[in-house]
């Protein structure tokens, strides 16, 4: 019958990503030391967490649903409790309350131990006005809830060496997590438009701008990241010919040398870093940088693994919680055909409950 056959093939996926999982468990998250810090969780051990929930757009309440259901495995398993509570982000927020993140879906975010994000977007909102577009969501979110730094591994698994453009001797190995500071540079920074001058002729303009304190704090993360990890940190800039690169480099320099002596240190210009990471990338173990040039490697480094969509990634500020969401966009034309990999977002809730609920052995089995 139809339907004994459709439970045969449901469960069949059930176990083919249950081995996927298993097969990665440890790719991207910190096994648990008895040295480990614990200052970038946002809350301490308990028996039960309060997790917002922010589906978005596209293929985002498929990987959700899934993410839903292995979390719930887990929470059975290790006897502990999460209670999920949706919200609105984005498009389906637009389309709802004319507002890509309402004040009610940050007063849920805030009040939350953490926040799974899943994606947002979609070709619907792509001529809506700046200000009503998803991205905006996106962008107020991390100013609003001051996500300051964000994590993206980057590591080449076996199943996905042959998926990569590059040569296997290049890739093979690679383990790069990229430290982007979120909230300053030149996407925040002031004064910044479009006008018309004098003459008749419009001019754009964006201020590139970093306080000696937002680069502190970031410095700091990166070098707690970098200790637990290989212990290499390679700082990127610009400061051969901006001034914010330089003042960028010296306070790096000041935190780590004074706060961190055994973290291995360089610098390295962002054009330089650009080409590296495509020649030789695995010369690189933590990468730090400002939030335009982070943009731009982040991706870079995701691709050197073959998908973009099977990376996680964290956005953590100085206390409250975190936001843990999938790498990929939200793929609209594949949406509602249960096509969608949810391991990326899987992988994202890996790195919530190593990051903000101070679980890394349940972090580590999934």
């Amino acid at each position: 019958p139809t339907s004994v056959v459709s439970m045969l093939m449901a469960t069949m996926k059930l176990l083919l990503l249950t081995t996927t999982l298993l097969s990665w468990s440890h790719a991207f998250v910190t096994r648990p030391t008895k040295h480990m810090s614990t200052h970038l969780n946002a809350v301490s051990k308990k028996d039960s967490y309060s997790i917002t929930l922010l589906p978005g757009d596209g293929i985002g309440p498929e990987i959700t649903e899934a993410t839903k259901t292995v979390l719930g495995r887990l929470c059975q398993r290790f006897d502990f409790t999460l209670e999920l509570k949706e919200a609105l982000i984005g498009g389906a927020a637009i389309d709802a309350c004319n507002d890509p993140f309402p004040p009610e879906s940050l007063e849920q975010c805030q009040a939350s131990d953490s926040v799974l994000l899943a994606c947002i977007g979609g070709y619907k909102w792509d001529n809506n006005p700046r200000e009503l577009r998803p991205e905006s969501g996106l962008l107020k979110m991390r100013s609003s809830m001051g996500l300051f730094a964000n994590l993206r591994p980057a590591k080449v698994l076996p199943q996905l060496l042959d998926a990569s453009t590059l040569k296997r001797e290049v890739v093979e190995g690679v383990d790069v997590m990229v430290v982007r500071e979120l909230t300053g540079d030149v996407y925040f920074g002031t004064p910044k438009g479009i006008e018309t001058r004098a003459d008749g002729q419009r001019v754009g303009f964006n201020n590139m701008i970093y306080s000696e304190s937002e680069i502190d704090r970031i410095a700091r993360v990166a070098g707690d990241v970098a200790s637990k990890r290989g212990g290499k940190l390679c700082s990127v800039d610009k400061a051969n010919v901006l001034d914010v690169s330089q003042l960028w480099r010296e306070v790096v320099t000041e935190v780590i040398t004074k706060d961190f002596p055994d973290i291995e240190l360089s610098h390295m210009y962002v054009d330089n870093a650009a080409m590296q990471l495509i020649r030789w990338p695995k010369q690189f173990d933590t990468i730090v940088c400002g939030n335009i040039f982070g943009d731009i490697l982040s991706d870079e480094a995701s691709m050197l693994v073959g998908s973009l969509g099977m990376l996680p990634s964290a956005s953590i500020g100085e206390d409250g919680p975190g936001v843990f969401e999938p790498c990929h966009g939200s793929a609209p034309d594949i949406a509602g055909e249960d096509k969608a990999n949810p391991l990326a977002m899987i992988l994202s809730a890996a790195m919530m409950l190593q990051y903000d609920l101070d679980r890394p052995e349940e972090a580590a089995v999934l």
